[in-house]
């Protein structure tokens, strides 16, 4: 049995058209497949590869832990180096009230990890999210999603939690002394490439601290340089009292981690102990990848490759069909004048080896967001395709 049988009937699928691409290998900017062909990822994995595919810092990383060792207990309870390097290096880079970490596996597991963090240190149930808004398809993450085609097939969700409009100020009579968090995309992603507006955001967070709510960020999409700054709350002079973090940040690794205070985090300490446990949050190769990873962000300029990406996007990005270019630094999305259009382009693109894709809440939004190391010369042959691919699909 080949690969590709193997795939269609062992694998359970998450749509009924997979793109179905038989991976040979990836390097870089590229994708490369077993008959041969070579696709320009210009999603990154969806937000994951900001160093490209297979980075050798990263690799080496890998390759170093593994000959030390895998995993050896569950989360917590052994000092393990890669956890506490990469750990600090984190916490060296984020706000004094963001010195403590929390080691899971995925971005949906860190906003499980952020609800019941918040609900258990304030001892309050009320949870406040908004609409379009993309947070995991895990119970409690969905129980936050903003979009009801995902959540009716699995309702009852979590009690308790209210969906106001993004950028609203409507959700300042929702926030009162009852509030556990609030929690929300400083860009949602899904949900369109909805940047905040920084005055309404901060008009948030001094509503919560007025009434003693928890401001949750979830920058599983934003972070590690992705919108130009290395975290997005810092374009906006607000800091959230616990920030969850995956995608790009373990270099292609399996992580993610939610941040808080050491103050907050003391509430899983207790009653009872263990109360937010994880077997391989944290996993020793992953750990050092992550350190791996970020350590090269930090070694270059990404903030102004992000937002060289943005310029060049919008220089070249413009004319018939195209209604908006929104976002920042290399989030962007690309809206076209209608679903047909969209699915023209991306399958033309597709043909032609470029890798995009749209968000799960816009079907006429083309997402883009290559890797942060591409280089002038085939980001500017990428987008002129795509603007090509545009034209072509108007005349058809």
């Amino acid at each position: 049995m080949s690969d590709s049988d193997s795939f269609y009937r062992h694998i359970a699928q998450t749509s009924s058209e997979p793109m179905g691409l038989e991976i040979d290998y990836a390097e870089g900017c590229s994708i490369y497949t077993k008959d041969g062909k070579q696709y320009t990822d210009f999603i990154s994995g969806i937000a994951v590869s900001s160093l490209g595919h297979r980075h050798p810092n990263v690799l080496k990383a890998i390759r170093e832990q593994i000959d030390r060792h895998l995993h050896v207990m569950v989360y917590g309870e052994y000092i393990q180096t890669a956890q506490s390097n990469f750990a600090k290096l984190l916490c060296d880079q984020l706000p004094k009230n963001l010195d403590r970490v929390y080691f899971v596996n995925s971005g949906t597991e860190a906003i499980e990890g952020a609800l019941k963090l918040a609900k258990k240190s304030t001892g309050r149930q009320k949870l406040i999210a908004f609409h379009n808004s993309y947070h995991g398809d895990t119970h409690g993450s969905l129980s936050v999603t903003g979009r009801r085609i995902y959540r009716d097939p699995y309702e009852p969700l979590l009690p308790n939690v209210f969906f106001s409009d993004f950028n609203s100020d409507d959700v300042l009579d929702i926030i009162d002394e009852s509030t556990a968090a609030v929690i929300l995309e400083p860009i949602q992603g899904e949900g369109g490439i909805i940047p905040a507006e920084k005055e309404w955001l901060q008009r948030v967070q001094k509503k919560c601290r007025d009434t003693g709510s928890l401001l949750i960020f979830d920058e599983i999409q934003t972070g590690f340089f992705r919108t130009g700054s290395l975290f997005s709350f810092q374009q906006y002079d607000v800091v959230p009292d616990i920030l969850c973090l995956a995608k790009a940040m373990a270099g292609g690794m399996p992580m993610g981690v939610f941040v808080s205070s050491s103050s907050i985090f003391e509430a899983f300490k207790v009653n009872p102990p263990l109360n937010h446990v994880t077997t391989f949050g944290g996993h020793p190769v992953s750990a050092a990848a992550a350190y791996a990873n970020l350590s090269t962000l930090l070694s270059d300029d990404f903030e102004s490759k992000a937002f060289h990406i943005e310029k060049k996007s919008r220089e070249i990005l413009t004319g018939p069909g195209i209604v908006e270019l929104r976002g920042r630094g290399a989030m962007l999305g690309l809206e076209l004048e209608s679903s047909e259009l969209t699915a023209k382009v991306v399958r033309n693109c597709f043909d032609q080896g470029v890798i995009l894709g749209w968000t799960l809440h816009s079907n006429s939004l083309i997402r883009i967001a290559p890797p942060l190391i591409i280089d002038n010369e085939l980001l500017t042959d990428t987008l002129k395709l795509i603007r090509k691919a545009i034209q072509t699909a108007i005349q058809d």
